[in-house]
């Protein structure tokens, strides 16, 4: 801390703030391995699981910081949930917390995934179970509450919340990337024109990052390198590993919107080859629905299950560690740019409008696909209604709700 500052405040030093304190890195692992472990309904659920965890429960950064994460990470190629949760990581214990996040919300449902690339046959008709049809009743309540919690804070007053409601629109009438890009970039202009030029400035310690501008431009640069050079290189050589490189890297780099958006890409990328044949793909889509944290980790199931070596439990981890690469360098590169931008007065105000947008996006996800894909009959919602009333009146954790929908749903099932 220095005491020199003019009118003798005391103000954090820019070498230290960011900076991981001692044990902080198994912090964040054992934060992240319980959500891990418990976050079921795809990457908009998560959102509102981290932001549960890391904005109201541990106060790791505030409201508008995780907003301004979520933004970045929505403009961004790859799963944007996972990336999230690498910056909070990255934000909280530095790379070896991004590390530590990505390696806790990744490692249960990859490790699951490979098991069960050993043993397809044993997950069979897992995707129409009762049980997970309960866990996405609770993915609406948890994206409810996420949705109102942040509306309050995010889009208090009439143009904010005109500006939520309008992204929402915008993105269920082009329902796809460039409908949730375009809601991004209509909250940034609208709010560089509506919101006032004297906004306070956001706490400029929560984007203090241990990486310099050398080393994010490094980081862009070997982003590109990898995904023109790899191609080629695996194309000369004949190597399976490399081509495996190849091809997971280039999945993981040119797909928006996460989830199930990489599913096509991944398909085109196993099946034509013959690495993998398409029912013990769709066999291993089935199976992916079943575990918690994220979708790409279904890039483990298919390394496992891969005629060509390598494969097992080697190619299930090389598939995973390609897939996911370029989210970390694209997060080195990004974050430390987006930090300072972030402190300009016009991107201040036009965060304002972002943060709104955010909001309006994660309303439209309510809707589709979490409540179509959930709500089908009058006891979905009272179950839904339930869970709402567990995680906002009763303050119980997440995962005792994921408990709590799951054996619901099947004891629904059995009395039905």
């Amino acid at each position: 801390m220095r005491e020199n500052e003019p009118g003798g405040r005391r103000t954090m030093s820019t070498a230290t703030v960011g900076k991981p304190r001692a044990g902080s890195a198994l912090e964040v692992l054992w934060a992240f391995l319980k959500l891990g472990c418990t976050s079921f309904g795809g990457p908009v659920a998560h959102l509102g699981y981290f932001r549960a965890e890391f904005v109201a429960r541990r106060r790791w950064v505030d409201e508008a910081t995780y907003a301004d994460i979520v933004a970045l990470c929505q403009l961004l190629p790859g799963p944007a949930s996972s990336q999230t949760g690498i910056s909070l990581g990255l934000l909280r214990a530095g790379i070896p917390g991004a590390l530590c996040a990505w390696l806790g919300f990744s490692g249960p449902s990859a490790l699951a995934l490979v098991l069960a690339g050993y043993g397809v046959s044993n997950f069979g008709g897992v995707a129409g179970a009762p049980w997970l049809h309960g866990l996405t009743i609770v993915a609406v309540a948890v994206v409810a509450l996420a949705v109102w919690s942040m509306a309050r804070t995010l889009a208090p007053d009439r143009p904010r919340a005109t500006l939520a409601v309008a992204a929402a629109v915008l993105a269920l009438a082009v329902p796809s990337t460039a409908g949730q890009i375009g809601a991004i970039v209509l909250g940034g202009v609208v709010g560089v024109l509506l919101s006032s030029p004297d906004s306070s400035p956001p706490a400029e310690s929560a984007f203090h990052l241990p990486i310099g501008r050398g080393w994010a431009l490094a980081a862009l640069v070997l982003f590109l390198l990898l995904l023109f050079g790899l191609p080629p290189l695996a194309q000369a050589s004949g190597n399976h590993a490399l081509e495996l490189l190849a091809s997971f890297y280039r999945s993981g780099a040119l797909v928006f919107g996460g989830g199930h958006v990489v599913l096509p890409l991944l398909q085109s990328s196993v099946v034509p080859p013959g690495w993998i044949g398409n029912d013990a793909f769709l066999a291993g889509y089935g199976a992916a629905q079943a575990v918690p944290g994220p979708l790409f980790t279904f890039a483990a199931y298919l390394g496992t299950v891969m005629t060509p070596a390598p494969n097992g439990w080697v190619g299930g981890l090389l598939c995973l560690v390609a897939i996911y690469l370029p989210s970390f360098l694209l997060l080195a590169g990004a974050l430390p740019l987006w930090g300072a931008l972030r402190r300009h007065p016009a991107m201040q105000r036009a965060l304002r409008g972002i943060n709104a947008a955010v909001v309006g996006l994660l309303l439209a996800a309510l809707y589709q696909p979490v409540w179509t894909s959930a709500i089908a009959a009058a006891p979905d919602f009272i179950l839904a209604l339930a869970a709402f009333l567990l995680l906002a009146v009763w303050r119980a954790p997440p995962w005792l709700v994921v408990l709590f929908g799951a054996g619901a749903a099947e004891v629904m099932a059995r009395l039905a």
